[in-house]
């Protein structure tokens, strides 16, 4: 997976899955603009410029931009910068999504959620995917890619109605957009993860017997071992962006088990994390 000399953008790559992602298109090379609000550090560990730092230290070039999504200027701001610096941009990565924001709100029913819930998943997600693109669209050449972070909260219930509507419209935003981008052979894809151990995550699972797990409201428990590290999702994107072929299979949905299967990759502890359709 060489991605020598090639120029992407991960949004929201503070931590998590995006910051997964940005530290393997790294591994492989490319230099990799990283996006989020976190400059400075928080209750959760992880900002812009740590990130950035361990693209570099994997083997590419971080470069770290604040950048709030919910503000077009700023979104305009941030590739408009690219613009200036660059030649051109290969690859941009959806991923900003205000996780920790949303976590009070985890399987309520939707009238007792804030109208403004919409607005957080919606707007700093789906409508902040949408303008990045717009933008990341015209720095682009044939052969460009577009990865969509979504769930399988598209097709079944998770969370709540808001995070289900939110993922699902990212699946349609990216099978239309693969309809108006082919004859310009850029390729764009939503990405289902299966559980993955963000910081989040780790954050609120607690100590059973000495193994990490976490709780989920109706009963169940689930083992953090056998959940996927952020940087799964990244091999999987690395393969896409290496993938000769993936014009052809352009707006459709891709999981990172069948990426691991499909390019014959595994986790950084060299296993395979089993499928799960799970919140991320």
């Amino acid at each position: 997976m060489d991605l020598k000399g090639r120029i992407a953008v991960v949004t929201g790559a503070s931590r998590g899955v995006g910051k997964g992602i940005a530290i393997e298109l790294g591994r492989a090379g490319a230099t990799v603009y990283v996006t989020g609000r976190s400059v400075e550090p928080g209750p959760l560990p992880g900002t812009i410029h740590e990130t950035a730092e361990e693209v570099t230290a994997a083997g590419g070039v971080g470069i770290s931009v604040a950048c709030d999504h919910r503000d077009d200027e700023q979104i305009a701001a941030l590739f408009a910068r690219v613009a200036f610096e660059q030649a051109g941009l290969d690859i941009l990565v959806n991923n900003v999504f205000s996780a920790p924001d949303l976590a009070q709100w985890v399987y309520r029913p939707f009238w007792e959620l804030p109208v403004h819930a919409w607005d957080q998943v919606v707007g700093l997600g789906t409508r902040a995917h949408y303008v990045a693109s717009v933008h990341a669209v015209q720095l682009m050449s044939a052969g460009g890619l577009i990865v969509n972070v979504s769930s399988s909260g598209a097709s079944e219930y998770q969370q709540n109605v808001v995070y289900g509507v939110g993922k699902a419209a990212t699946d349609k935003m990216t099978a239309d957009m693969a309809v108006d981008l082919k004859p310009r052979d850029i390729a764009v894809f939503s990405i289902w993860p299966g559980l993955v151990r963000t910081e989040f995550l780790l954050a609120a699972a607690r100590t059973v017997d000495g193994r990490q797990v976490l709780d989920f409201p109706d009963g169940r428990m689930f083992d953090v071992s056998h959940a996927e590290s952020p940087r799964f999702i990244g091999r999987g994107v690395a393969g896409l962006a290496t993938d000769p072929a993936r014009i052809e299979r352009s707006g459709g949905i891709e999981t990172t088990s069948g990426l691991a299967a499909r390019y014959g990759f595994t986790d950084t502890d060299g296993s395979t994390p089993p499928v799960s359709t799970e919140i991320r």
